[in-house]
């Protein structure tokens, strides 16, 4: 009788991670999937003649910022409407943003060797990991420490916008090495926060699987600014 009342008091426990496990494990699928869809486009544009469809000889050219900020309006849009939105819908949605994402980053191969960007993101992802990890395992709440990195993020936004203006190299740096710790506290931060929504949401259900995309997003842009910011230190130019 002793152990049927234990084994009853453990289910709902085992049951919870058990889909947060199914969950997150779909966040990450849709996330890797997101990084490979852009990383083929951002390759494709990059290293060949389709880059002079996002720039000119006196700069971005018309098509090109449309790439560069379209990619803002489909988070909007998710973030407003995925619930609205049919599975199929947010899926497609998140492809086409992928897409976008590689576009606007082909001239990473324009700027920096093939070497030196691939260096990059065996380090981001190496950091991803670990922090990942560590928001996934980690029994301290971190939403005092999301909400510490939230407003720095703003800051850094902020920054960001000024030094358009400034052009000052130095700035650049100091920018580039608190985005490093921004994003890479946010990966923490934004594992357990998914962590927890998918204890309570059934990752098979229509709900679960744009909550997994939505997670996946989340997930994706901490990884691409990550990415980003680093190759600001460890890129090598041609």
């Amino acid at each position: 009788m002793r152990n049927e009342i234990f084994e009853n008091q453990d289910q709902p426990q085992f049951t919870q991670a058990t889909m947060a496990k199914t969950f997150m494990s779909n966040v990450f699928t849709y996330m890797t999937a997101a990084l490979v869809i852009s990383g083929i486009a951002a390759y494709m544009f990059g290293s060949s003649d389709l880059i002079f469809m996002l720039y000119t000889e006196t700069g971005m050219s018309i098509f090109g910022w449309i790439v560069m900020l379209a990619p803002l309006g489909l988070v909007l849009l998710l973030g407003g409407k995925a619930q609205k939105f049919s599975y199929t819908t947010v899926l497609g949605i998140f492809v086409l943003f992928a897409v976008l994402i590689g576009m606007s980053l082909s001239s990473i191969f324009v700027i920096y060797t093939m070497s030196s960007i691939a260096t990059t993101f065996m380090v981001t992802a190496g950091t991803f990991g670990v922090m990942a990890v560590l928001g996934y395992t980690t029994n301290t709440d971190l939403t005092k420490f999301g909400s510490i990195l939230k407003m720095a993020l703003i800051g850094l936004i902020i920054a960001m916008v000024v030094n358009w203006f400034m052009q000052s190299a130095m700035m650049d740096y100091v920018i580039s090495g608190i985005g490093v710790l921004v994003f890479t506290g946010l990966t923490a931060y934004d594992t357990q926060k998914l962590k927890q929504i998918g204890s309570v949401v059934d990752a098979n259900s229509e709900e679960g699987k744009k909550a997994s995309i939505m997670g996946a997003l989340n997930l994706y842009l901490d990884f691409i600014n990550l990415f980003m910011f680093l190759l600001r230190f460890l890129g090598s130019r041609d």
